[in-house]
């Protein structure tokens, strides 16, 4: 099935990349032409790259036989050191602006927050916010890593773990829910990058008996779960990582001289001039595939009946 049009912002850095990529992008003049209803997804970006992760994010969703019109969203009071405001006024809007509207999905990314206590995160009471916004404005949520995380704790009260050295590299997890709308087409086990300083616990995930595991790691714990009540999925690690991501983060904390090990499982024979290979991007579709497709199988077709339940 021919992939159908991602609509994003016509000037957004993203936009020549993805075309480059053969990645169907619809401009927004063109959209307004056709007489169809794209699917409406947001992005809350809290990475500190966002123009990074804006790509990543967007390359997976247009690879859906479905027209997805993608919206960005950011915390309000945030400042952020890492993205330019000009960039951030032109392409987001702030939660406070979009909250009067309705999204088929949406997504909240993850942030190197891990070792904060979740109170002292400088935006967490607008982050509390958005989570429960969620449940009367969007029909399916997708939270990633420190998303997810979050999410986990403030639903259903789900610790996290501080780890004694940082979870750093490509590990294989196994299915553990192969019914799983999302995870259909997966493979029995499959290999997802991770960075992250924390981690969810099988055992606490079981003792939520709204919570089904989708994917675990023996090494480094939980990787999937979903909340199927509130279409609520959980991804604690990243399957939209570039080929390079992992490689960015540890040069660049080598530059400067941040205690950092080599990525597990990555650089081919440990060596770091070798182009690391990207063994995960097959699942990275499919999951995102199969995520889109139940939004379309279950989402009603006026908007704005999402949250009248």
């Amino acid at each position: 099935m021919t992939p159908m049009p991602i609509k994003i912002p016509d000037k957004l850095p993203a936009f020549d990349t993805l075309v480059n990529e053969g990645v169907r992008v619809m401009t927004e003049t063109a959209a307004i032409r056709q007489d169809i209803r794209p699917l409406q997804i947001g992005l809350l970006n809290l990475m500190p790259n966002k123009i990074k992760t804006e790509l990543q994010m967007a390359r997976l969703l247009g690879a859906s036989p479905l027209q997805v019109e993608l919206s960005f969203v950011r915390i309000g009071k945030h400042k952020t050191k890492n993205t330019s405001e000009d960039h951030l006024l032109a392409f987001y809007q702030t939660w406070e602006d979009a909250k009067d509207r309705k999204f088929d999905g949406f997504i909240i990314t993850g942030t190197p927050l891990e070792t904060i206590p979740y109170d002292e995160v400088t935006y967490w009471p607008e982050m509390r916010q958005i989570f429960d916004w969620t449940q009367t404005n969007v029909h399916s949520t997708m939270n990633v890593c420190w998303g997810a995380m979050a999410a986990l704790h403030h639903f259903h009260g789900v610790p996290k773990h501080h780890l004694a050295e940082k979870a750093f590299g490509v590990y294989r997890q196994k299915i553990m829910a192969p019914s799983s709308p999302y995870l259909h087409g997966f493979s029995d086990n499959f290999l997802i990058p991770i960075s992250r300083w924390a981690e969810i616990r099988a055992a606490d995930v079981a003792a939520r008996p709204e919570l089904t595991l989708l994917a675990h790691s023996d090494e480094k714990g939980v990787c999937m779960a979903e909340d199927s009540r509130f279409r609520r999925l959980y991804v604690l690690d990243h399957l939209e990582y570039d080929s390079g991501s992992l490689a960015d983060e540890y040069f660049r904390d080598l530059k400067a001289e941040v205690p950092i090990k080599l990525p597990v499982n990555y650089f081919r024979n440990d060596d770091t001039s070798q182009p690391p290979q990207n063994r995960w991007r097959s699942h990275a579709h499919l999951l995102f595939a199969n995520w889109i497709n139940e939004i379309y199988q279950t989402a009603p077709f006026d908007i704005d009946l999402i949250g009248s339940r």
